[in-house]
């Protein structure tokens, strides 16, 4: 579902992203671990076309991002670090205004039920976004990606300050999603919840891809050590 072959970028002659190969099934959920530079917002925003490749494909479903980016896009959900909604607008306005941009409508039932869903009960939908926590915020990014039956999610630091209660709410939503299905590419700097919530981590270094894991095959002191290991070298 989301597919990486031979991905690079660079700046100016300098590269951020080495040739990157990498395949994201339907159901999985791909957790890419690294420092700040590492290249895990780089490669989320050649998968949603936001920059140029300076080589290779981003695929979606099998659609070149930069030759099909409107049909690509349909497929696709993005939630980013700071979920970017209207202040002056509800939950359940923002919701409905973003999937009016997609094309789709909805009842208000549904769209209640679609935030229900992502865990935002029906007072908090009625709420104006500006009084919202950042994990309700991320709820109605949620609910988006639900309603928009959206085959492939992109995250960039998700759970960054959430509480553990919010961010283990989150990881149950993510898991449910991809139970349903999607493929979900989640950069993160959260190694508890990498491994708690991801079938697959890769961790990045200087723009590669330096290693690739089932988490099934990996304990937790594991995961941590191998991650340290590779950012000493």
């Amino acid at each position: 579902m989301l597919e990486a072959i031979d991905l690079t970028k660079s700046y100016n002659g300098t590269t951020v992203l080495h040739p990157l190969n990498l395949r994201i099934e339907a159901g999985e959920i791909f957790c890419l671990l690294g420092s700040n530079g590492a290249g895990k917002t780089t490669t989320i925003n050649l998968f949603l076309n936001f920059i140029d490749p300076s080589g290779g494909q981003a695929r979606v479903g099998g659609l070149d991002v930069t030759q099909q980016p409107l049909e690509s896009k349909r497929l696709l959900a993005y939630i980013p670090e700071q979920v970017t909604l209207y202040r002056n607008l509800t939950g359940l306005e923002n919701l409905d205004y973003f999937l009016s941009l997609s094309g789709m409508t909805y009842s208000k039932a549904e769209l209640i039920r679609f935030l229900g869903e992502a865990g935002l009960g029906e007072t908090d939908a009625g709420k104006k976004v500006g009084a919202y926590s950042k994990g309700m915020r991320q709820k109605v990014g949620i609910a988006l990606a639900m309603a928009k039956k959206a085959k492939a999610l992109l995250l960039d630091e998700p759970t960054s300050g959430l509480d553990p209660k919010a961010s283990n709410e989150f990881s149950e939503l993510l898991k449910r999603l991809s139970g349903d299905g999607a493929a979900i590419l989640m950069a993160t700097h959260d190694l508890f919840r990498a491994k708690e919530t991801g079938s697959r981590v890769g961790i990045m270094k200087h723009g590669q891809l330096v290693a690739n894991y089932s988490t099934a095959e990996l304990g937790h002191a594991d995961l941590e050590r191998i991650y340290l290991d590779h950012m000493h070298d």
